[in-house]
């Protein structure tokens, strides 16, 4: 390679990684700018209770997928740790939901404050083909795609929040059982 190539190429080269730096740095503004602005939508999440009655629902593995403002599907929360997927564990107690998740800290939503509880098959931008999106009457549609619990915020803002299982067979313990 000649000295008037390899200088051309080197300053590509720069300049490619200089436009993929403005890039991520855009990237990273927008979530904080998204972030501050749902900020007073979201308010403060309510804090984990100091005891707990018996759990309903054992623990069911999986991932957060995420949390929505309802009823937009693809209109993730930034604000606070909401918008990080991560590992999680999903107990049901009398008092309401935990959901325990590796690397953030817990997200509790109080019984009085959850709307529904049912399947779809696309939340928080993750889709999950085959999936049957919301389950009539709270009951699972298919044992596919993801648990998507709507709750209330003291705010009086309703969100999405998603967990995906391990073993989506899982799921119909989550619902009611049939009245005969």
């Amino acid at each position: 390679m000649n000295t008037p190539t390899l200088v051309a190429s080197l300053v590509m080269a720069g300049l490619l990684v200089l436009l993929i730096a403005v890039l991520i740095q855009a990237m990273m503004r927008g979530w904080r700018r998204r972030a501050e602005t749902q900020a007073h939508i979201v308010g403060t999440l309510p804090s984990l209770p100091d005891t707990v009655g018996p759990v309903i629902v054992s623990a069911t593995k999986g991932l957060y997928v995420g949390s929505t403002l309802a009823p937009h599907w693809n209109d993730r929360l930034a604000a606070g740790d909401l918008g990080y997927r991560a590992k999680a564990v999903l107990s049901r107690y009398p008092e309401g939901i935990m959901l325990q998740r590796t690397g953030a800290g817990p997200i509790w939503i109080p019984d009085d404050a959850i709307v529904n509880i049912r399947t779809e098959k696309n939340l928080a931008g993750k889709v999950i083909p085959g999936g049957r999106s919301g389950a009539s009457g709270g009951k699972a549609a298919s044992h596919e795609g993801i648990l998507a619990i709507r709750w209330r915020l003291a705010s009086g803002a309703e969100i999405d929040t998603g967990f995906r299982a391990d073993d989506r067979r899982e799921y119909s313990k989550w619902f009611p059982e049939e009245v005969a």
